[in-house]
């Protein structure tokens, strides 16, 4: 839908402008979800871009002060879909600490080796759709092809997919399955030459040059006071991970590299994705290489389900799950403010405990939302054939926005 408006002449001119608003979305697929982005045109250039998001809204934040603790982990899933691990981390470790858990050296390798994962999934899922978006359709299918092993992996070790509520208020869900390590191994021993195949499609390509390199910059600064994180900002050469900065689950025992550009254009954030493709894969290989043996849950018994041997019958260990379940657990009265690095940018959890066995609130800090506030400035001026790529490379989820 568009409408044409008569602008006042600008001082000196003699004539008037015609303004054309254009309604882009929430139909639009090149969206990468339902959003509506208002463009205000003077001809082919954009004067005026504005997101206006809740089309998905779900009222995830507020479903979480009616759940306990260990329920609100599927909810979470459900948040960033491509990132439902992330997700689960960030919160599991702002309960953690509320209640002063000490998660065993296995179930964090473990999480950090899978967020990781999580990583290399989601950033797939962007380049293959962002490629399309510009033209290339091979990347596309090369991508989600490796996505499926991706998702097959988190079938055999959580029993689902996409939802996977894999990590857990203390610890996992379940230890890893027959089979499952050796089964990461021999992705992540061929991913690095897929990730080969990506570049070998796009680097020398002079059509995705031409769409990429010198579209959709954005000052630095603007970029921090919008609260833009992620890709997008160490693509302006702002080298900020929270996996560097304030380290998480062990990831301080990691030897990896944080991946910066500086032209600060479509092309940049392209380069550094595909630079932390390859990083994640180096972290999942030291993860299977000095993976620790040990538990998967910490020794808390109110919390989680205790091991088998200490419970008489296997009757008795579903009972004691459930009770865990579904009357919850008491976390002291307080409150936490937990940040991880997702693969759009810095999650954050903030849990404000009233001493009972549910949440007495709890507020996410999404990057996607962070990230979404400056498409105004990012597209302004520009043309609207730039438009498409230069959002895209935001890579925002609009579930992560609309919670």
């Amino acid at each position: 839908m568009a409408t044409l408006e008569m602008n006042p002449a600008a001082a000196g001119d003699t004539g008037s402008t015609r303004r054309m608003t254009l309604n882009m979305g929430p139909q639009h697929p090149s969206t990468h979800g339902v959003l509506r982005v208002v463009l205000e045109l003077d001809g082919e250039t954009i004067l005026k871009a504005t997101p206006d998001i809740g089309f998905l809204h779900t009222g995830i934040e507020k479903q979480c002060e009616v759940r306990t603790y260990q329920q609100v982990v599927p909810l979470t899933d459900r948040v960033d879909y491509l990132a439902n691990l992330s997700n689960n981390l960030c919160y599991c470790l702002a309960v953690e600490k509320l209640l002063g858990l000490e998660i065993p050296p296995r179930a964090q390798w473990v999480r950090v080796m899978l967020t990781e994962i999580t990583r290399i999934n989601s950033h797939l899922v962007w380049l293959g759709t962002h490629a399309l978006d510009i033209g290339a359709m091979t990347v596309f299918f090369y991508c989600f092809r490796e996505r499926e092993k991706i998702l097959r992996l988190f079938e055999m070790f959580s029993g689902q997919r996409l939802m996977t509520s894999y990590f857990r208020v203390g610890g996992l869900a379940l230890d890893a399955p027959r089979g499952g390590f050796q089964a990461v191994r021999r992705f992540i021993d061929e991913f690095p030459s897929n990730v080969d195949e990506y570049e070998n499609l796009l680097n020398a390509n002079p059509i995705w040059q031409m769409r990429t390199q010198g579209v959709g910059p954005m000052p630095v600064d603007d970029m921090i006071d919008w609260g833009i994180t992620g890709p997008m900002l160490r693509a302006a050469g702002f080298p900020w991970d929270i996996r560097k900065t304030e380290p998480y689950s062990s990831y301080e025992k990691f030897q990896f590299e944080v991946p910066v550009e500086t032209g600060n254009d479509v092309w940049s954030r392209y380069r550094v994705r595909m630079r932390e493709l390859r990083e994640s894969a180096k972290i999942v290989v030291q993860a299977l290489d000095g993976l620790p043996e040990g538990p998967i849950t910490a020794d808390a018994p109110k919390v989680v389900l205790p091991d088998r041997e200490k419970m008489k019958t296997q009757m008795e260990a579903l009972i004691y799950h459930f009770k865990i379940v579904t009357e919850g657990f008491s976390v002291p009265a307080g409150e936490i403010y937990q940040a991880v690095e997702a693969p759009r940018g810095e999650l954050a959890y903030y849990v404000v405990s009233n001493g009972t066995g549910k949440p007495h609130r709890l507020h996410m800090r999404t990057p996607s939302f962070g990230n979404l506030q400056g498409l105004g400035p990012l597209l302004d001026g520009r043309l609207i054939a730039d438009s498409i790529a230069a959002m895209g490379s935001m890579d925002f989820v609009l579930g992560d926005c609309d919670r």
